[in-house]
């Protein structure tokens, strides 16, 4: 039976609990064998219920003591983070550098969390970042939402495998239900029921390899006191089932983000009987392939239209699809992500979300409160109507690199909603849609649900130490302007720099969000250090740099097309060589580090792949998700990278700039469909070819290479920052 299989699982996991102290010395060492010598962990009770740390020196060790491994993992990266000033990468490849002498801790510290649940991920992070991840990059990721916390992961690899038993046991064929999957970069919005098919059919070694790679997360992330959240059936099926199964129920759903009928999604009423044998089915699956811990993600009707609005179907659906739940886990929660109340707001109005959310008996379903940095939906609807919620920080779409966020008001935030929400208020958790490189925006957010009382002076001295890897003055004044007065910026679905936009002629009517006179400032002080000596602090110079040479960029396309339209030569090629000038700088300073660079991304790809077709299939997902996307997403997920800049954009750009000098040269108006046409078929021939990547390197020091950006664009930038005042 399969909750013989579920009993012993949970048998396993309570004798883990005696074993807190061994999973979380493992952490440590992984991330730097120095560690186990000088710290000890000891397991203590927890403070009235609550999750709980100490962190105290006693003679030559630091004792960590924690009511769990998370806790205890948590206390571990403060003792990084504070006194080792340390910040632990979430990439897998970037080394942890400690001090040479490890420091004792002062004085004792206990601190306790202030919300149960801790929750991190979004279904589009398995796309925009992790599609190609392999063990290694996963287990220095969970090590880092244990240090940071996280107790409620989303936890959706390997789904796919569970869905191919479920169809073929159905009578689908092979060949069916590869097709019906779309290729592994997209299939975040295969799972949310966006489309079906695009870029597919998903190779069988995939299918294999992930279940393997579900396995070892999950088994890892319950290690370590997390809750993975797995997914349960919310009515999305193969179109293909309509054949087998004429009389079911089965609709098409809304056609989204402007993609062909044919790969439009299809929805089976949770009130017909197929619907319950379905989601027993994959439950049952599911269970037997990665256990469960009672909580699923649930998202019927993400950004395309229910067959219906009226509120007695949605009040129906919710009741069905949970009745359907607990008649194979009787324990069984529901986690919804309260997306669909912003970007279908018009829609979603208080009486109809009402009827949905109490669908579900109370206490059983939790909201996920998903962009509330920017518009908190709990306010919206009378607090989700007595639902408890999660409040997350969004902060990034399609992994765009942009220097983006709205740290401090977040905080600010969640200020006021602890202080107003009660009980209801469980978790505060982070939504990202990709990871980028700049951690802080979400290490931040997590340690929100810990009790340290910070100042708005100690957020940013401690975190300019960590990034500085010493007590540094310049780094802190760095930082003291980006958490006070840059990182104020509200996350956009279109957050492209327009060295990475489709070329077209005098369309810039964007603003810079920040004032660029504080983000010259920030990278002024940056480069007051003697020398780059973390890696933190690599990313910090090349996130700035970028941004600004990126802004500069836009002013100077401007000046470009007002002297095509003024009939400026001199003017014009004068513009032509400094959009050039600064495409190639870009390159060059996003070389100085791998996660800056396409090549690593295409090589995650490749080496995922067994056979040569395959390597190539998972490079042309790769290379499209980040480009042409598919539909109305063209460059939607738009990355500032070394490789993608020089191999991708200036060709573009190559292409604008030339058609607009054969019009100025012939004195003819510029064709601009033409020039479309002409980007349009490059971009088509360059998505899908696999030949090697063209880069533009430097071999100077990345502290020197951006002294002499500096100095270079000294006048330009000097007089860009004055005039946006």
């Amino acid at each position: 039976m399969i909750w013989t299989a579920v009993l012993l699982m949970a048998l396993a996991a309570s004798g883990m609990t005696n074993n807190d102290v061994e999973q979380v010395q493992a952490l440590a060492a992984r991330l730097a064998a120095p560690l186990a010598t000088k710290v000890e962990f000891q397991k203590i009770e927890t403070d009235g219920g609550k999750d709980v740390f100490t962190l105290e020196s006693r003679g030559s060790k630091v004792i960590i003591g924690g009511n769990n491994a998370n806790s205890m993992a948590v206390g571990l990266n403060r003792y990084l983070n504070r006194y080792c000033k340390v910040t632990v990468s979430w990439y897998a490849d970037v080394p942890v550098k400690l001090p040479k002498t490890l420091p004792d801790v002062p004085s004792p510290e206990r601190v306790t969390a202030r919300v149960p649940q801790r929750f991190f991920l979004n279904y589009c992070t398995w796309g925009y970042t992790m599609p190609f991840w392999q063990w290694k990059d996963w287990e220095r990721f969970i090590d880092w939402m244990a240090l940071n916390g996280v107790n409620l992961p989303l936890a959706i690899t390997g789904q796919e495998a569970v869905w191919y038993n479920v169809w073929t046991s159905l009578g689908m064929s092979d060949k069916q239900v590869r097709d019906y999957f779309t290729g592994p970069a997209y299939l975040p919005w295969h799972r949310m029921a966006n489309i079906d098919g695009w870029c597919g059919p998903l190779p069988k070694e995939w299918l294999e390899g992930q279940t393997d790679l579900q396995r070892r997360i999950v088994e890892r992330e319950r290690a370590l006191n997390m809750r993975p959240v797995l997914p349960a059936f919310a009515g999305h099926v193969p179109g293909a089932l309509r054949e087998l199964f004429p009389g079911a129920d089965i609709q098409a759903l809304g056609s989204w983000a402007g993609f062909d009928e044919q790969y439009r999604t299809y929805f089976l009423n949770s009130e017909d009987p197929l619907y319950t044998r379905i989601q027993r089915m994959f439950l049952e699956e599911q269970t037997r392939l990665f256990g469960t811990d009672h909580i699923y993600g649930i998202d019927p009707f993400n950004e395309v239209d229910p067959p219906s609005f009226e509120p007695d179907y949605l009040n129906k659906v919710t009741k069905h699809i949970y009745e359907s739940l607990t008649a194979v886990d009787p324990e069984a929660e529901w986690l919804q992500m309260a997306w669909f109340l912003y970007y279908q707001r018009k829609d979603y109005t208080n009486e109809r979300t009402r009827a949905m959310l109490t669908g579900v008996p109370q206490g059983k379903m939790t909201m996920l409160d998903y962009y509330c940095e920017y518009k908190e939906m709990w306010r919206e609807h009378e607090g989700f109507y007595n639902l408890p919620f999660i409040w997350c920080y969004l902060g990034n779409f399609g992994g765009n690199t942009n220097v983006q966020g709205r740290v401090k008001e977040a905080g600010e935030r969640i200020e006021r909603a602890l202080t107003e929400c009660g009980d209801n208020l469980v978790g505060i958790g982070s939504t990202l849609e990709g990871l980028d490189v700049q951690q802080f925006p979400y290490e931040y957010i997590l340690e929100k649900a810990w009790s340290f009382a910070k100042t708005d002076e100690q957020v940013v001295n401690e975190l300019a130490d960590r990034h500085a890897g010493c007590e540094s003055a310049p780094v802190r004044e760095a930082w003291r302007l980006l958490y006070d007065k840059v990182l104020d910026i509200k996350p956009d679905l279109r957050a492209t720099p327009l060295p990475c936009s489709y070329p077209a002629m005098g369309k810039e009517n964007r603003a810079v969000k920040y004032n660029p006179r504080d983000l010259l400032a920030v990278w002024d002080a940056l480069m007051e250090q003697d020398r780059v000596t973390t890696d933190a602090m690599a990313i910090d110079l090349i996130w700035v740099g970028r941004q600004l040479l990126g802004d500069l960029f836009l002013t100077e396309k401007q000046a470009f097309d007002q002297a095509y339209q003024q009939k400026d030569k001199n003017a014009f090629f004068a513009q032509s060589n400094m959009l050039f000038e600064i495409l190639s700088d870009l390159e060059n300073l996003n070389s100085h580090h791998p996660h800056c660079t396409l090549g690593l991304w295409l090589q995650q790809a490749r080496d995922l792949g067994s056979e040569p077709e395959v390597k190539d299939y998972y490079e042309m997902n790769a290379r499209r998700l980040i480009t042409t996307w598919g539909g109305r997403l063209n460059d939607y997920a738009c990355r500032n990278w070394s490789g993608l800049m020089w191999d991708y954009y200036t060709k573009r750009w190559e292409s604008y700039i030339r058609e607009v000098t054969v019009a100025v040269i012939s004195d003819k108006e510029f064709d601009e469909a033409s020039c479309r046409a002409n980007m349009d078929k490059f971009q088509e021939k360059w998505v899908t070819s696999t030949e090697e990547i063209s880069y533009e390197t430097d071999d100077k020091d990345l502290l020197t290479h951006c002294r002499e950006l500096r100095e270079k664009y000294r006048q330009q930038l000097d007089d860009w920052a004055r005039t946006a005042e």
